[in-house]
């Protein structure tokens, strides 16, 4: 009987770096059987906590925090200074050298160990796929074309190719299609509570599968709408199941399992860095939201509800201003302790929804947009405890109202996205920005007010990491933050 075991996030992580080095390292020490670093001594279902954990570490703290930032949810706070560079579109290589090590040599390469390991079972290779699936196209998203056919290997490429942004997405459908008959293998062992995310149950990582294959063909909408669509309806031949609820990594307040953007805010000596940006404060406003008062603390006038922000990089002109801060819900007020245990969403329950509505008012899936459209609200809705979604979905401007006025497919898109921004918010920060990047929705982000880009311009990809410039001969040379992405638009 195979032992099981559960790890807290420091300990996955732990195991992971421990696997990197044992790949980064030099050959004779790999050639040493009783070598404790070699990753081979590894049980392949130790490996699954240790890949799901660094994804959290990507999406719920660096890229969770820009963004929020360059989503406009949050901006700097008057009272301090440790994300100013972010507001003003002032990063640098070294900021993403984090990001780039956890995805790569931590949750990828951990993932390849799980599939490449004969002993590993059919469930424990399916999760592994996904995995893979998810972070490469995570890295794309983020920085465009990345190391992907001879990444993973450092023993044979030591400087390793930057592939294209399309080869990159063709490997991610590749990777779900091979994960799915994997996941429903029968008679195979289970990873049970070594699985993070789901705990070992197949038929929500099938509705992953199928989710995250429908987020990847829509991110082709603009830029291949022919593979999009064919894609989509192939998936939709399928009657795929799509996930309904989250899939979340969550976090308990003590033993190194903590939220992971709370954790950095404890390390910066529980500095409140982050604080309500006017951008999304207005948008809220404008549709009497009551998911405003969940996602940020309103603490300054209770008995109205209402709550101060700022416009987005004015942390300058409000230098004595006392702003209302994001809540504990999304992990981000630095002095609750609560923000310890908010969640790491790889994929909302709300996200699902408007995913699929976007394909059906594309005419590309089958089933009714304002249903699901709807449905993606309450999801919302519910997450965040904002009560009954009904008066807001009929009353507010961005409700159905919004939808039903929508004569051209640009329209329905229009509304979906913006709805799907709301829902987004504090949770999601990274996928609100690529979306916006990718459809132009919502229309009211404004430049921040300390950039240091020319005017009209907007962050539009993050930089390639300092330490590809310094390590690889395959780099590619800096792209500005201006650029977009393969997909993404010059002008959202």
């Amino acid at each position: 009987m195979t032992k099981k075991y559960k790890l807290n996030l420091k300990q996955a992580l732990f195991i992971g770096l421990v696997a990197a080095a044992g790949f980064s390292g030099c050959k004779k020490y790999l050639d040493t059987n009783q070598n404790p670093n070699n990753p081979a001594s590894v049980e392949p279902s130790l490996l699954l906590p240790t890949t799901q954990a660094a994804l959290s570490q990507v999406v719920g703290n660096s890229f969770q925090v820009f963004g929020n930032i360059w989503a406009q949810y949050w901006t700097q706070s008057p009272l301090a200074s440790q994300y100013k560079t972010m507001d003003q579109y002032a990063s640098v290589g070294t900021d993403f050298d984090g990001p780039w090590r956890n995805l790569y040599t931590v949750a990828l390469v951990n993932a390849d160990l799980i599939i490449s390991n004969p002993t590993s079972s059919a469930n424990l290779k399916g999760i592994a796929y996904l995995m893979k699936a998810y972070g490469f196209q995570l890295a794309t998203d983020a920085f465009g074309d990345v190391p992907l056919s001879q990444a993973l290997q450092p023993t044979k490429y030591t400087n390793p190719k930057y592939d294209s942004q399309q080869a990159v997405y063709d490997s991610v459908f590749v990777y779900i299609n091979r994960a799915i008959p994997l996941l429903n293998a029968t008679n195979s062992l289970n990873p049970g509570a070594q699985d993070m995310i789901f705990q070992g149950n197949m038929a929500q990582w099938v509705a992953f599968a199928n989710t995250l294959e429908l987020r990847a063909y829509l991110r082709l909408a603009i830029e291949d709408p022919a593979t999009a669509q064919a894609g989509i309806k192939a998936l939709y031949a399928t009657n795929p199941n799509f996930l309904t609820a989250d899939a979340t990594i969550t976090y308990i307040p003590t033993g190194g399992n903590q939220n992971p953007f709370y954790n950095e805010e404890v390390a910066l000596g529980g500095t409140q860095n982050v604080v309500a940006s006017s951008t999304a404060v207005n948008a809220f406003n404008k549709n009497s939201d009551p998911r405003l008062q969940q996602f940020y603390v309103i603490y300054n006038n209770p008995a109205q509800d209402s709550l101060e922000s700022i416009p987005q990089g004015s942390y300058l002109a409000f230098n004595q201003k006392i702003v209302s801060t994001p809540s504990p819900l999304v992990g981000a007020r630095a002095i609750d302790p609560t923000s310890a245990t908010a969640p790491v969403k790889l994929i909302s329950a709300a996200e699902s929804s408007f995913l699929q509505a976007e394909a059906v008012a594309r005419g590309w899936a089958t089933g009714d947009v304002p249903t699901l459209y709807k449905a993606g609200i309450a999801a919302s809705f519910a997450a965040t405890g904002a009560g009954d979604p009904t008066a807001y979905i009929n009353t507010a401007p961005d409700g159905i109202l919004a939808l039903n006025a929508a004569v051209s497919v640009n329209d329905k898109v229009k509304a979906i996205i913006t709805q799907k921004y709301y829902a987004m918010c504090g949770f999601q920060g990274f996928e609100a920005w690529t979306e916006w990047r990718r459809t132009g929705y919502p229309t009211f982000f404004v430049q921040s007010a300390a950039s240091i880009i020319a005017a009209g311009q907007m962050p539009l990809r993050m930089l390639y990491p300092n330490s590809e410039l310094t390590s690889n001969l395959s780099y590619p040379g800096t792209v500005p933050i201006y650029k977009p992405v393969g997909w993404g638009l010059a002008n959202p």
